[in-house]
């Protein structure tokens, strides 16, 4: 198998930069983009460091990892709410165009919900699959509007995330169209302590799109 094609760049937003790094299949078309998000102590490096985007590619997808606003090699530009604050979902829109990218699945930890989850509101339709690991921000949403959006969801959360994990699972729960997987005695940032768990959870749920 031939090693996927791996590349560094700048996408731009409201006149600003986002670094991001893109690994792709080289032997086919990818069969679906994944946009992998950070909490507020990571950075795209994560998920490079991790193997996550290399074992994305190496299963036919195009994965794509970028640093948010003000964090890691974005750490010039300036994010477009405070942390906690919802950002504009036209934000993440705007960085799927300057990527290049249709319809994705959002990988979403901690930090990333004030991104990711106005954008799942107001662009269902952009947001083929979601993988929420605790994202911040869920209680500014009613069970309604959770319950409004049938985009497929995997749920992740580490068992001894108390009480983030278990308070976002909690709102969560309402999409209609969700599957839960509990990493055991994992903390916060759950994927950093199984990786192997993280990756065949993460590549069988992308199976069943």
């Amino acid at each position: 198998m031939a090693a996927p094609e791996v590349k560094e760049g700048k996408v731009e937003f409201e006149g600003q930069e986002l670094f991001y790094i893109r690994v792709s299949p080289t032997e086919q078309p990818p069969r679906l983009s994944v946009l992998l998000l950070h909490g507020i102590n990571f950075s795209s490096k994560t998920w490079l460091d991790l193997g996550t985007l290399h074992k994305l590619a190496e299963a036919g997808y195009q994965a794509v990892a970028i640093d948010l606003p003000g964090r890691g090699k974005s750490n010039e530009s300036t994010a477009p709410a405070s942390v906690g604050d919802l950002a504009p979902d036209s934000f993440l829109l705007d960085v799927l165009k300057g990527l290049e990218l249709g319809p994705v699945v959002i990988v979403s930890p901690s930090l990333s919900g004030m991104y990711s989850l106005p954008f799942l509101f107001g662009h269902s339709d952009m947001v083929k699959g979601f993988i929420p690991v605790a994202p911040i921000c869920t209680e500014k949403f009613s069970q309604e509007q959770f319950r409004n959006v049938q985009t497929p969801t995997l749920i992740v959360y580490g068992g001894a995330d108390k009480p983030m994990g278990e308070t976002s699972f909690n709102n969560l729960k309402n999409l209609s169209n969700h599957k839960v997987h509990v990493m055991k005695e994992a903390p916060h940032a759950c994927y950093m302590s199984n990786s192997e768990e993280w990756h065949q959870t993460v590549l069988e749920f992308l199976q069943g799109l």
